[in-house]
């Protein structure tokens, strides 16, 4: 008898085909049913691999056993030409068919259900009383006057949106749609509206022509349409009339009454104030160095002409917000006149949810600096009645979600972002927002997707295009890092923190010469710049001029430079390291206090937060210069600071090393470093060298198993160097 027609004998297809089909129906359980019960994912994956487990001995028992009316017996003790032992392969194979049948039941049913794990997307009921303002099409012949086209739409958008009974559409989501080859139809259910506003502006010297139409989606009917011919100095009695011809119309066929709720004027009388600010709105729109430099002179400009211009007021006051975490003006320059704005705002509109949220991250800001973490439970609770008092308003989610972030409450944070986009689905800005607060969670797939839409929507964004570089170099992908940085640096020149930051990596690659075409852009555009000041100790260090590090350390201390990218705590780490490294930490200790008094006082309840940073860079050198009780006091102290701020430091990898070697427990460190740093791609931590110099690595660095790590590292390096060089080589060359 052969092989084949002996494990038929023995029923051992039918066996395996029977188990098989049995896995198969407990996957498609599993995988319905437990997300449901909240069982974690693990759970039936676990299941599942002990079932796969068991298939091999399975078959090897139906070979050696059969299964039979009088119990389980071996293979050999079975007669098979009993009428009974027939039965039972029958059986089996009846077994197997019923199985399949359950399964493909239970498959029809569950499929025709919502996905347990994914909620099903909710319908929206498209509300008549619903309208979309898209912009208006310029046809003046010249890009130059879309600002203004662009600046006729919002204003219409910000006028309509005062009737309670109307929903319109966001503005930056309505935009969306610019030059798109969408329907009507098409775009009113992307934007859940039953109403669609268009038209278009032709402007020449003084006099302008503007058409509208409101257009009802579903079937296209136009429900009201009218032209206008005027002089420019009408323009705002055109807007009135037509948001109030909207309105009407609207409110007769669809809201149930005769005229429309009333409207209120717009923002200023005066035209070419008007002007500016329009402009001021379009510069800005990329959030660039550029365009916030430029919207902040048009904006000065308007209330030169309007000193009581208040949209302009909150305007100038978000741009200077924008511009301090941009690295544009520094916080103490910006403060005082943020809140000097903000109150000039709230003197006539009390209310102004967005005059309110920025006067109170401001002064909360200031204080969290002076008093410590507590502050932050103030100013959260504050922002959150802001943004309950006025939730269509995007700002203050925006600061509200910074002291979320502050805290590492990003469970608070992203929710917050996401009813923002269920309200303006198609702002960029918004999606901007969530993908930077998704690279702080280190989620990095989700980030990527976040901001990938958000350049989708305005490609001119360098903020984007330079957290996508920090996302490419989370893989070690420090080719792309580049590419997505000089991308940022196409779009927006004027932003003196690019090529910083390239000549900072290229300088850490020891690629000097090519840092060097970097470093210049950056001393030629913004030389008292802290990315100057810590770009020229940089480069000092990886050419190995080590006096040269210490003089720009100094200068950086002694002209106080704020710490944004760590430059101020860099600084003080690299002097006291050369300090560590002479015996000398004493000297600079002191030279330090007298520079900065209280700097490295880690008692002291109020510091500047910089000082704070600067500390936790310190412990370098208080290896060497303290008594063992004293350091780790002062280590328990900034860990307690750290906590306060609800920061655990040992979730940094690098961090939770360098505790375990300051507190001596090297075999702890080692493994810690092996399972936690050295995973990560060598492209973030391009500073290894100077940091496991250091003396509370020496135990640690003469493991075999870290100096192989370290030799992986040195690899990866290598071969980033050289792509990079030769990236930058050819692209010298093709320019």
């Amino acid at each position: 008898m052969s092989l084949f027609e002996e494990l038929k004998r023995r029923n051992v297809f039918r066996v395996a085909a029977a188990y098989l089909v049995v896995g198969w129906l407990l996957t498609e359980v599993l995988t319905t049913l437990l997300p449901a019960f909240g069982a974690p994912d693990w759970v039936s994956r676990a299941v599942m691999f002990v079932f796969a487990l068991g298939f091999l001995p399975t078959i090897i028992l139906s070979w050696v056993y059969e299964l039979t009316p009088d119990g389980i017996k071996r293979d050999h003790e079975v007669d098979r030409g009993d009428s009974d032992v027939g039965e039972t392969s029958r059986r089996l194979e009846y077994f197997t068919i019923a199985t399949v049948i359950v399964g493909v039941v239970f498959i029809a049913i569950f499929s025709s259900r919502p996905d347990s794990g994914e909620p099903a997307k909710e319908t929206v009921e498209i509300s008549d009383a619903s309208v979309a303002v898209l912009p208006f099409v310029n046809m003046s012949g010249s890009k130059d006057n879309e600002y203004f086209s662009d600046g006729l739409t919002e204003t219409l958008l910000h006028m309509l949106s005062q009737v309670p009974e109307l929903k319109v559409a966001a503005r930056t989501s309505s935009f969306a749609f610019r030059d798109q080859d969408k329907t009507i139809g098409e775009i009113a259910a992307a934007l859940d509206v039953a109403h669609v506003l268009e038209g278009s502006v032709q402007r020449s010297g003084d006099r302008v022509r503007i058409t509208a139409q409101l257009i009802r989606a579903k079937d296209g009917f136009h429900v009201w349409s009218e032209s206008y011919d005027r002089t420019l100095d009408d323009i705002f009695a055109i807007q009135d009339e037509i948001a109030e011809k909207v309105g009407s119309s609207l409110s007769a066929s669809l809201l149930g009454t005769v005229n429309g709720a009333a409207i209120a004027d717009t923002m200023t009388a005066i035209p070419d104030a008007y002007d500016l600010y329009l402009q001021a709105l379009q510069a800005r729109s990329t959030y660039s160095y550029g365009g916030l430099r430029a919207a902040e002179g048009l904006l000065k400009g308007a209330l030169t002409i309007d000193p009581n211009f208040v949209e302009a007021k909150i305007e100038l006051a978000s741009n200077y917000w924008h511009q301090v975490e941009t690295g544009l003006m520094d916080r103490e320059t910006a403060r005082p006149q943020i809140i000097a704005i903000a109150d000039q705002v709230l003197a006539v509109r009390p209310e102004d949810a967005n005059a309110r949220a920025i006067k109170v991250y401001t002064v909360m800001t200031d204080r969290l600096e002076k008093e410590g973490p507590q502050v932050l439970v103030e100013a959260i609770r504050e922002l959150e009645e802001i943004v309950a008092s006025d939730p269509a308003e995007f700002q203050p989610r925006i600061l509200l979600t910074r002291f979320y972030q502050g805290l590492q409450q990003f469970e608070k944070a992203v929710p917050l972002l996401k009813e923002a986009l269920r309200r303006d689905p198609f702002n960029p800005r918004i999606h901007f927002e969530l993908g930077s607060t998704y690279l702080s969670m280190q989620q990095w797939d989700a980030a990527r997707d976040a901001l990938q839409t958000s350049l989708e929507i305005e490609p001119a964004q360098p903020n984007s295009l330079a957290n996508l570089a920090v996302i490419s170099l989370q893989s070690g992908d420090g080719l792309d890092y580049v590419r997505q940085l000089l991308k940022a640096m196409e779009v927006d020149p004027a932003d003196y923190e690019l090529p910083g930051i390239i000549a900072g990596f290229l300088y850490e690659l020891g690629l000097i010469e090519e840092g060097d075409d970097f470093r210049n852009r950056v001393l030629a555009i913004a030389p008292t710049s802290e990315i100057a000041y810590q770009v020229e100790m940089l480069r000092a260090i990886n050419i190995g001029d080590i006096e040269g590090s210490v003089a720009s350390a100094r200068r950086a201390i002694e002209d106080d430079i704020d710490d944004r990218r760590f430059a101020f705590g860099g600084a003080v780490q690299q002097l006291l390291r050369v300090a560590a490294s002479r015996g000398v930490v004493e000297e600079e200790s002191e030279y330090l206090q007298e520079v900065a008094p209280g700097i490295l006082d880690v008692n002291e309840e109020s510091l500047p937060a910089k000082y704070r940073g600067a500390q936790f860079s310190a412990f370098d050198a208080w290896f060497v210069s303290l008594g063992r009780d004293e350091l780790l006091s002062r280590l328990d102290r900034m860990r307690q600071v750290a906590n306060s701020f609800g920061i655990d430091p040992e979730n940094d990898a690098g961090t939770h090393v360098s505790v375990l070697a300051l507190q001596g427990k090297n075999e702890e460190a080692i493994d810690v470093a092996l399972s936690e740093l050295f995973v990560d791609s060598v492209a973030i931590h391009l500073d290894w060298r100077r940091a496991l110099s250091q003396a509370q690595f020496a135990e640690l660095v003469k493991s075999p198993d870290v100096q192989a790590a370290m030799q992986r590292w040195e690899d990866e390096e290598a071969e980033i160097r050289s792509r990079v060089k030769a990236f930058l080589a050819d692209l010298s060359v093709s320019s």
